[in-house]
């Protein structure tokens, strides 16, 4: 986790000293809260800390969009801004296209940017959508083949969704649905809201322009990650729900098949 907060700062250049000290404060933060979580022996605030390797997966993912649109924006601050990745222009160039999320996000930067700082804008976008979807489809193809969670382990519901009350409200199953079903359905409408909330927000504050390398690595970042968070989160508490019911109902099955003991002519 610290690695993740300080290597857009270790490989950019003109990173400040003063940006440079704060992004290790906030590494070194991260880094003592996820030891603190993983060591300690009750549950705290990450979810599905006993399910491996979800956290590993989102924390893999998540890297490597950061690591990518870090390499990308370090060879375009180098080449003074005239040199991008062909790759990231060509998929660039595929994504642009009427309600493209990419193309939403290019739309809500402020007026009055250059050109090139648009299209750097858009090719690193269309870097980490794709990135962001190609580890959300290896998530769905392990738990359709029930990779996940692991078949050797028992998923305790408790550890791994500590901020999830099983006794509050309708039962756990339907609550467990219901929240999947939310989650994914804001992660996929987000990738589209946020842009247009952030062109909302411009009109109040000071509008977001993503022109230096480390604000567009970690917002470009941030943008592509989260909505797919937000749907690996979804399926996962669906997934939880249909363990929770097939163990039900094996329970209702075993209880079943055991047989009545018999009724004398007393009873």
């Amino acid at each position: 986790m610290v690695l993740l907060v300080l290597v857009p700062a270790l490989l950019l250049p003109g990173i400040s000293q003063d940006i440079s000290q704060g992004l290790t404060l906030i590494a070194l933060i991260a880094g003592v809260v996820v030891v603190v979580e993983y060591t300690a022996r009750h549950p705290g605030l990450i979810e599905f800390r006993d399910a491996k390797p979800y956290n590993r997966a989102r924390f893999a993912l998540f890297f490597a969009i950061v690591l990518a649109l870090t390499m990308m924006q370090r060879a375009v601050s180098l080449h003074d801004g005239q040199h991008v990745p062909q790759i990231a222009m060509w998929l660039g160039a595929a994504l642009d296209f009427n309600f493209s999320p990419v193309r939403m996000l290019r739309a809500a930067l402020p007026a009055g940017l250059t050109q090139e700082h648009g299209a750097n804008v858009q090719a690193a976008a269309s870097v980490a959508f794709v990135l962001a979807q190609l580890g959300l489809l290896g998530f769905l193809a392990a738990v359709y083949m029930r990779y996940w969670p692991n078949r050797s382990s028992v998923l305790n519901v408790w550890v791994n969704l500590p901020n999830f009350d099983p006794t509050k409200g309708i039962d756990v199953v339907h609550r467990l649905e219901r929240e999947g079903q939310v989650n994914i359905l804001v992660g996929i409408i987000l990738p589209f809201s946020l842009p247009v909330l952030l062109h909302i927000s411009s009109l109040l504050v000071q509008p977001l322009t993503l022109e230096t390398p480390l604000s567009l690595v970690w917002g470009v970042a941030l943008w592509a990650f989260v909505p797919v968070s937000l749907v690996m989160r979804g399926v996962a508490m669906y997934r939880v729900a249909q363990l929770i019911r097939a163990q039900r109902r094996r329970i209702a099955d075993a209880e079943a098949s055991v047989p009545l003991p018999v009724r004398s002519a007393y009873s």
